[in-house]
């Protein structure tokens, strides 16, 4: 069949990795932590992943006919795959600034890095954990920087009031406790 009548492109785009949006003249803060995941991720692609896959499409092709080979396809389809995602770590970690948060410790106001236990209006307590938006995990209690509760809680000390913009009409928490890591020796 000719490649006209495919929906296969000869180009790789980023369109469907678009990264995710941060306010315009914004650095994408890390922690150190978060950046090294993301370096054994890009480097484990390069070095593990991507030559497995290279070898498997290498052997398939070599096995001839490569229209109705299975291990051909699926190897040309994931090596795409691995090279859009080495695209993507290598531009964010380009962009990262590194933060470290275990630089306010024992400081009771909340940056970049600060796990915070608030309190809303009906007494709920919760825990959140300040990241970067390439390493925030919402299972885990991690949000983004530029989320909305992080942005609602940054520069607040233990004992402020803020108020936060929520679907159901605005909502005041209370910042319970401030903390952050032990500084590295």
């Amino acid at each position: 069949m000719s490649k006209a009548f495919t929906k296969e492109t000869d180009q790789d785009d980023d369109d469907d990795l678009a990264l995710p949006a941060m306010p315009a003249g914004t650095k994408n803060y890390i922690t150190p932590e978060g950046y090294r995941r993301l370096r054994e991720e890009l480097m484990h692609l390069i070095d593990v992943e991507r030559p497995k896959v290279v070898e498997v499409v290498s052997w398939a092709a070599s096995n001839g006919d490569r229209s109705e080979n299975g291990d051909y396809l699926y190897g040309k389809k994931r090596l795409r795959e691995i090279d859009r995602r080495i695209r993507f770590l290598t531009k964010r970690l380009d962009i990262a600034e590194v933060a470290d948060p275990s630089v306010h410790y024992g400081n009771d106001q909340v940056f970049f890095g600060a796990t915070v236990t608030y309190a809303n209006s009906r007494g709920e307590e919760r825990t959140i954990t300040i990241k970067g938006i390439d390493e925030a995990d919402a299972l885990k209690g991690e949000v983004s920087w530029i989320s909305p509760i992080a942005r609602a809680l940054l520069k607040a000390r233990e004992g402020d009031e803020v108020q936060l913009m929520t679907p159901g009409g605005l909502e005041k928490l209370e910042v319970l406790e401030v903390r952050y890591p032990p500084p590295q020796a």
